[in-house]
């Protein structure tokens, strides 16, 4: 036990990751530490790192610094993605105490003998072949929704990706065992659950559970209102799976499915595990079962011999899907991949101009989503924020929401009229007479 002392974690990258850093610190809190912001002169700093692209390498090096600067003798822990990757690049950094990898991260208090600063960074990181554990974790403090864990890990090895070496194959508990953490998280106020995981599709791993199996069971539990499913394979995502989502009151008509290009020899370099044929089959069946469902894609650009045809094929090809939104990433380069062996690379001001164009085009596509809902009254989950003078919300179907600030609407959900979308892209609501109010 450290009591007061304080601890200070930030993430890095994805919904998984927070929920991890959410689960780790409640042991951190369990053993007598304070939370506390960044800024609040903590003891011990917690950094929960991401590798996905360049930049969260460098994020990493600056949080570090960060640190320094607000306490020039806090202990430092660098855990997650990147600490497994590379833990002896980052012990070099000045000012890390600590590296903790895949599995370690999780037993971080059982490698502190002390919180002192150290001559030379201590690395806990076994090799990724070895790191079979499921921990499950879920987040807590955010009373509007918890990202729940459900897999870790992941089997497929795209030419472009680090996260098999960073986390290892994929796993999951059993299905008794993750609905037990659900009924849990349905115990705190929050209304709303998102599954998270590496591959949440691959749920049961050849174990005789599934994927669909799993969200039939916690489709059953009282006290959450609604859940929804994030980044999902589209060869995963089953016609079973859309047409029960379809019918349910509790899981929303919101998928996000990776696609990373529109082109069938840049999809075949990438080694994804499906062709664009397919990805129009699961989106025209959506639509078909949810005409107001929300579509959100991953796509990459300038993936190495991606050229100005290849690329123009999956604008093309985005343009004319009746999708909702994209996440644009950059193709950078990572180590220990196939990827990184070939040798038609895209110059990266052409990677920059084709993000531009698929940043516009996504912004042309959400603006449509919206505008077709205009009129219509949708139930919407507020947050707990005042943001200057308005309190934001997200429908079913991911549209955000924001109507003028009134506190006993934090955490609340309302029947709103959708307005009109404002100059910046967020749709202004108007509340219904007959507020359904659950507090």
């Amino acid at each position: 036990m450290m009591p007061n002392k304080k601890v200070s974690l930030y993430t890095l990258g994805c919904k998984l990751n927070f929920s991890e850093t959410s689960s780790i610190a409640r042991m951190f809190e369990e053993e007598g530490f304070a939370r506390v912001e960044f800024d609040e002169n903590p003891d011990v700093y917690v950094i929960n790192t991401c590798s996905v692209t360049e930049n969260a390498d460098k994020k990493c090096k600056q949080l570090v610094n960060k640190a320094l600067k607000v306490n020039p003798n806090a202990f430092i822990a660098i855990i997650g993605c990147y600490a497994q990757l590379k833990p002896e690049e980052i012990a070099k950094i000045y000012g890390v105490d600590m590296v903790l990898g895949a599995s370690e991260k999780f037993k971080i208090l059982e490698h502190f003998s002390d919180i002192e600063k150290k001559e030379k960074a201590a690395i806990y990181a076994s090799k990724i072949k070895e790191v079979n554990e499921f921990v499950p974790s879920y987040s807590k403090g955010d009373r509007t929704r918890s990202f729940l864990k459900i897999q870790d890990g992941c089997d497929y090895f795209c030419t472009f990706c680090t996260i098999p070496l960073a986390r290892g194959k994929s796993r999951n508990d059993s299905i008794a065992e993750t609905v037990k953490v659900a009924k849990e998280v349905a115990k705190t106020d929050v209304h709303e659950v998102v599954l998270t995981g590496v591959n949440i599709g691959d749920f049961g791993q050849g174990e005789g559970e599934t994927f669909f199996d799993l969200i039939k069971e916690l489709d059953k539990i009282e006290g959450i209102e609604r859940f929804r499913i994030s980044s999902i394979e589209p060869n995963l995502l089953s016609s079973d799976i859309i047409k029960f989502v379809s019918q349910s009151e509790r899981f929303m008509p919101h998928f996000h499915i990776p696609l990373q290009s529109g082109s069938n020899k840049i999809l075949e370099l990438m080694r994804r595990k499906y062709k664009r044929e397919l990805y129009v089959e699961r989106v025209n069946e959506i639509k078909r079962l949810m005409p107001h469902a929300c579509i959100g894609v991953d796509v990459i650009v300038g993936f190495p011999n991606e050229t100005e045809e290849d690329f123009l094929e999956t604008y093309q090809f985005l343009n004319e899907l009746p999708v909702s939104y994209l996440h644009v990433f950059t193709y950078s380069e990572r180590q220990n991949t196939t990827a990184n062996k070939m040798t038609e690379v895209v110059p990266k001001e052409e990677r920059s101009k084709r993000s531009k164009m698929l940043h516009i085009l996504s912004e042309k596509k959400r603006r449509q989503f919206y505008a077709e809902h205009i009129g219509k009254t949708y139930s919407v989950l507020f947050e707990s924020e005042n943001h200057e003078g308005f309190l934001h919300g997200f429908t079913a179907n991911y549209i955000k929401i924001k109507i003028p600030y009134q506190k006993e609407l934090e955490n609340t959900i309302q029947e709103v009229k959708l307005s009109h979308v404002d100059a910046e892209g967020i749709v202004e609501g108007i509340l219904s007479l007959s507020l359904t109010s659950n507090n």
